[in-house]
């Protein structure tokens, strides 16, 4: 979206709020005479602690520049809810702001990756934390519910446990291929806390995590083969496939489907190891 647009679009947003929201429900005493529908921009700049001028250019859309703070005081001036917040700092260009820290995936999702079984399947969050696995995963890649919450990470995982290195035939390019495409995950929320604590950790513990992170490879997540070598049921081959979950930003659903008849034959003994 052109600079241009992304202001008009700001704008007409700002202003559908504005009159969405009545006098009453914003604690001002209307007076008998008034037409105007809901708040007044004067009404909505004295909410927010920013001049009547500042907040016209806003509606106007004119090129000013938008705090992160303002942005705040916007948003609860205009008593804006998850969604509307996120859709307002996106127009204005920003980072939304950091949501609680969730306990999980909602139940229909966590249903869903069980019903997948013995098909592996797991979601991840915006920061490829593992938020939910079925027993055939756990049978995969090993169980993470033996991991502390803050180390279910997907990097974390591939990148600190020796026995991956051993499962996966290419480690060394599935790797690399990972950092790439998280690289390119998490450019889209640059300055992202969790993000950033998760890259210096891993830096600090992995030579080739830091000489890939460095290279600044980018990579999109395509159709994807990856071969093991499980300790126990032999030799694996998964397409893998990613799926969206809407109902929870951010979150993605990865199922590994069996590339050949073998790998299919051994879904069985994989979920109970």
């Amino acid at each position: 979206m052109a600079d241009e647009d992304r202001r008009r679009a700001l704008a007409e947003f700002l202003r559908a709020r504005r009159e969405r929201i009545t006098p009453r429900e914003a604690g001002i005493l209307a007076g008998p005479r008034r037409r105007t529908p809901g708040l007044r921009r004067e009404e909505v700049a004295q909410l927010s602690g920013v001049s009547v001028t500042w907040y016209t250019w806003l509606e106007q859309a004119r090129d000013i520049g938008v705090s992160r703070q303002v942005l705040a005081s916007l948003a609860r001036a205009l008593m804006l809810g998850p969604v509307e917040q996120r859709h307002l700092y996106a127009l204005a260009g920003e980072l939304p702001p950091e949501q609680p820290d969730r306990s999980g995936p909602g139940p229909a999702l966590q249903r869903l990756v069980d019903a997948l079984d013995p098909h592996p399947a797991y979601l991840l969050d915006a920061n490829w934390d593992l938020v939910a696995w079925n027993r055939a995963e756990a049978g995969l890649i090993g169980d993470p519910g033996r991991l502390a919450p803050d180390e279910r990470n997907l990097l974390r995982v591939v990148f600190t446990d020796p026995a991956m290195r051993t499962l996966l035939v290419d480690w060394e390019g599935q790797a690399r291929d990972l950092v790439a495409q998280f690289r390119a995950d998490a450019g889209e929320r640059f300055g992202d806390p969790r993000a950033e604590r998760l890259i210096r950790e891993l830096s600090a513990c992995s030579e080739e995590f830091t000489r890939w992170w460095q290279a600044h490879h980018l990579a999109d997540f395509g159709s994807t083969r990856r071969e093991f070598r499980h300790p126990r049921v032999g030799a694996l081959t998964f397409d893998y496939v990613k799926l969206a979950a809407l109902e929870a930003p951010g979150v993605k659903l990865f199922v590994c489907m069996p590339h050949d008849e073998p790998t299919r034959e051994k879904l069985p003994a994989l979920r109970e190891c």
